[in-house]
């Protein structure tokens, strides 16, 4: 089953706009995750043709280059597929299905000086032996006293405007933002809940990287949305 997160639009059909989107933990987590994501994670997402810019010809050079000029201590997933810093909430990574979070360490299984690696084929440099012997990864005491996960805490709904702006909500500020958008007839106003899969979730990162209306420019991609601007 695809994982997804959602939220609630507050659309203007009279502008044919989103003015913001009411948010829980989750959907926030993964919006903040993309700003961890790796420029060669972003470029695979995107898709090669869905890049503005040469950071893609930079990423197609690698692909295309021969092994034969590659250290042999290195491989093409080193820089096409990077290893993402460790998410905190399973739903955070929602663009990151096809990486492993869980990394595994080693030491050498003799009494040598400690000394740690990701690959257990290195050599220990004191007794020239390979490093085999797994190590376990300890978390923090601050990254043990919560259970709840993520970046940002469960106790509040969140605000996300069309820019990306993202703050917690309130009864007062939503007020204040209909205010400052200029809001005449509260009925032109509808709400729509959206769900963000793999597929949507793209397109969201996408226009991240070229808009300032991302949520208006995202949700017109999302299914029976786009329908509210006709």
């Amino acid at each position: 089953m695809e994982m997804t997160v959602s939220m609630k639009l507050l659309i203007d059909t009279r502008t044919k706009r989103v003015l913001f989107a009411e948010a829980s933990k989750e959907t926030v987590d993964f919006l903040f995750h993309i700003l961890s994501l790796p420029v060669a994670t972003v470029i695979r997402l995107l898709g090669k043709q869905g890049m503005v810019g040469s950071l893609a010809n930079l990423y197609e050079s690698i692909e295309k280059m021969n092994e034969s000029y590659i250290q042999p201590n290195q491989t093409k997933d080193t820089l096409l597929k990077p290893i993402a810093p460790v998410g905190t909430s399973s739903v955070s990574l929602l663009l990151m299905d096809d990486v492993t979070t869980d990394r595994t360490f080693y030491r050498c299984g003799h009494n040598c000086t400690y000394r740690v690696s990701d690959d257990p084929s290195s050599i220990c440099p004191q007794c020239n032996r390979k490093m085999t012997t797994v190590v376990q990864y300890v978390a923090p005491p601050e990254k043990q006293a919560s259970t709840e996960g993520g970046f940002v805490k469960g106790v509040v709904t969140y605000m996300i405007m069309d820019n990306l702006v993202v703050k917690p909500m309130s009864t007062i500020s939503s007020i204040t933002l209909l205010n400052l958008f200029n809001v005449k007839e509260v009925g032109a106003l509808q709400e729509k809940e959206v769900n963000l899969g793999m597929d949507e979730a793209t397109k969201l990162l996408k226009a991240s990287l070229q808009s300032e209306k991302v949520l208006t420019e995202s949700s017109s991609l999302v299914s029976d949305v786009s329908t509210l601007f006709c």
